[in-house]
């Protein structure tokens, strides 16, 4: 029998389309049909986020220049544009995802090593706070947010300020995302975003 009669099933076997019920058949042709929409409509937004982030960009290398700036958009990135009359506004934002490697562990002891030599009693509570944010969660991983919190403690100390360091330089960005959100002005003055999310249409 030729291939061309066949149809692949979840399991990886061919089966003569013959035995297959037509329902089942239809319903193969409705899903696929709308997921080859699906992925052209992926790839046209693909493209469309490639070219605000161009439009943007440009626009940021041009401001620069008219005002003498060398860069624009912050530490990460992130802008906000929003039109003369404040009826639009765009927003990119470049989120990352930070990782620690191996000088975490080194941060460890030597904040263990500050809490040591420290009086007991007052520094239990800083104890249970440094304790909680090296925990391994589920993921495997510590809490980027509680880790980056300690360095917000004001404690005046050499050996800290050593771990702080060490903090500093454990950090690794694993990956970054770059987001775009879209605003209309509404009759109040607020800002209601532009769903591009199917789920949110």
């Amino acid at each position: 029998m030729e291939k061309e009669q066949m149809l692949e099933n979840a399991q990886g076997h061919f089966v003569p389309v013959k035995s297959i019920l037509p329902i089942d058949l239809k319903r193969h042709e409705v899903v696929t049909s709308i997921l080859k929409d699906t992925f052209a409509e992926r790839d046209r937004l693909v493209e469309f986020k490639r070219k605000i982030y161009m439009r943007v960009q440009e626009f940021l290398s041009e401001s620069a220049k008219d005002s003498g700036a060398r860069k624009f958009g912050g530490k990460k990135g992130n802008v906000t544009l929003t039109s003369f009359d404040g009826k639009y506004k765009v927003i990119v934002a470049v989120n990352d995802n930070i990782q620690f490697n191996e000088k975490l562990q080194i941060a460890k002891q030597l904040i263990d090593k500050c809490i040591a030599n420290w009086s007991e009693g007052a520094n239990e509570n800083l104890r249970a706070i440094v304790d909680d944010a090296f925990n391994v969660g589920k993921s495997g991983l510590v809490s980027t947010s509680r880790v980056l919190g300690l360095r917000r403690l004001n404690i005046k100390d050499a050996t800290w300020k050593k771990a702080m360091d060490a903090i500093t330089e454990s950090m690794q960005v694993a990956s970054s995302k770059t987001y775009m959100r879209f605003y209309e002005r509404q009759q109040d003055g607020s800002y209601k975003q532009i769903p591009l999310d199917v789920a949110a249409l």
